[in-house]
């Protein structure tokens, strides 16, 4: 029976550079417009027609190496920039006046896109890296720090670490819901696998330990170290079971969270289950089952998780109200919801035996009963009377949240 891994990835950056990757193809056109609207004023037009052609097709070409932090690498950071810096200081060979008119440089605006890629990259600290050489390459280029260029350069500066500071905010934040999102996964998986084990094997070493013990002899012994065995288990099933998930910090494509789904059979499981179907063999000469005659249908998950926590409240009835006790399966299909009673005419529970129980690590009813009607959104109450027996209600809404995390209807 295999298990289907499930993959999720969580990236708040990954818009900014699709965003990028517009910004930049925008930036060429505007540039290339304004080399058109003003070829008048350049002595040496083809320097500037030369410069804007090796632009368009380096914009072009590197498309894809801005479409998200795996592809932009260090390398290719260095030379974006270059570009940028090499239009700067050709500006005054295309246009001897780009000087005493404080006018627009050969790739204008165009130069920002690099800055922010370093931003989008590596953070505010490289963004004031990359912004601090556009800002020296303009000064050259001008001969001096106009009042234009140091606004210029002054906003370049704090859009481009600005930018920078929130992407590391961002990482930090999906790193964060990462690590929780694991967190929940791995105890949702350690609070089904400690159903089922005390639905088989913890209830088997208890039925040992107590014979045993009842029998005296070898068999004491083997009662004994059942009994051990049985501690240990609940201790690992408690709380060092292994995670299920696992955490990516891939700054490059965003966190990502690794999870194991349930298992994925050959044959797919219908979407929805008849609860008559799996609670009927349990009827018996001491159990009475009885159902309203009609399909009381559920999301086929949902439904196995309401006859497990049947067959739990069953288990004890016969552990702790003895052979002889008779049991009543009542289920009841409202129009919004599923009510399954189960009820005995055993002792009853004294009062505080659960709390006692839950606090020496006896999770039968916490985990088996009440933990899967809480992954279905349904509860689960407990009445007993000492000498009166127990009644275990348990109510399941028609619409779920299965223990897969997918909303079923049973309509």
């Amino acid at each position: 029976m295999a298990r289907r891994e499930r993959v999720v990835r969580m990236s708040v950056e990954q818009p900014l550079w699709r965003a990028l990757t517009a910004y930049r193809v925008l930036t060429l056109v505007y540039a290339v417009l304004l080399a058109i609207v003003g070829r008048g004023d350049y002595e040496r037009l083809w320097v500037a027609v030369a410069f804007l052609a090796a632009l368009g097709l380096w914009t072009v070409l590197t498309l894809p190496r801005v479409a998200g932090a795996a592809a932009c690498t260090k390398r290719f950071l260095g030379l974006d920039l270059t570009v940028a810096l090499t239009g700067i200081l050709l500006t005054p060979l295309a246009d001897a006046d780009a000087r005493l008119v404080d006018g627009s440089t050969l790739p204008s605006i165009w130069t920002a896109g690099s800055v922010l890629a370093f931003a989008l990259k590596g953070g505010w600290r490289w963004a004031a890296f990359a912004s601090t050489l556009v800002a020296v390459a303009n000064i050259v280029e001008r001969g001096e720090l106009s009042r234009d260029t140091f606004h210029n350069v002054l906003l370049v500066w704090v859009a481009s670490i600005a930018i920078g500071y929130v992407v590391e905010v961002a990482r930090a934040s999906e790193r964060t819901l990462a690590r929780a999102l694991e967190i929940e996964a791995a105890t949702r998986e350690r609070e089904r696998l400690a159903r089922d084990i005390h639905d088989s094997v913890l209830q088997v070493l208890a039925m040992v330990q107590r014979r045993g013990t009842a029998l005296g002899g070898e068999a004491a012994e083997l009662g004994r170290m059942a009994g051990e065995q049985e501690v240990a288990l609940r201790t690992l099933v408690t709380s060092g079971l292994v995670p299920t998930s696992r955490v990516s910090e891939d700054s490059a494509e965003g966190a990502v969270v690794r999870s194991v789904d349930a298992p994925d059979d050959a044959d797919p499981e219908p979407a929805a289950l008849d609860l008559r179907a799996l609670l009927a063999p349990h009827a018996g000469s001491r159990t009475s089952f009885a159902e309203p005659g009609a399909p009381v249908l559920l999301p086929s998950a949902a439904a196995r998780e309401l006859a497990a926590a049947v067959r739990a409240a069953l288990d004890n009835v016969r552990v702790h109200a003895g052979s002889a006790a008779r049991a009543w399966i009542l289920v009841e299909d409202e129009p919004d919801e599923v009510i399954v009673t189960v009820r005995d005419d055993g002792p009853g529970i004294p009062e505080g035996r659960l709390d006692q129980a839950e606090g020496e690590g006896r999770l039968g009813v916490a985990l088996s009963i009440r933990g899967r009607l809480r992954d279905l959104g349904g509860t689960a109450e407990l009445i007993s009377v000492p000498g009166q027996g127990t009644e275990v209600e348990l109510k399941v809404p028609k619409m779920v949240n299965t223990p897969r995390g997918k909303a079923g209807s049973a309509r």
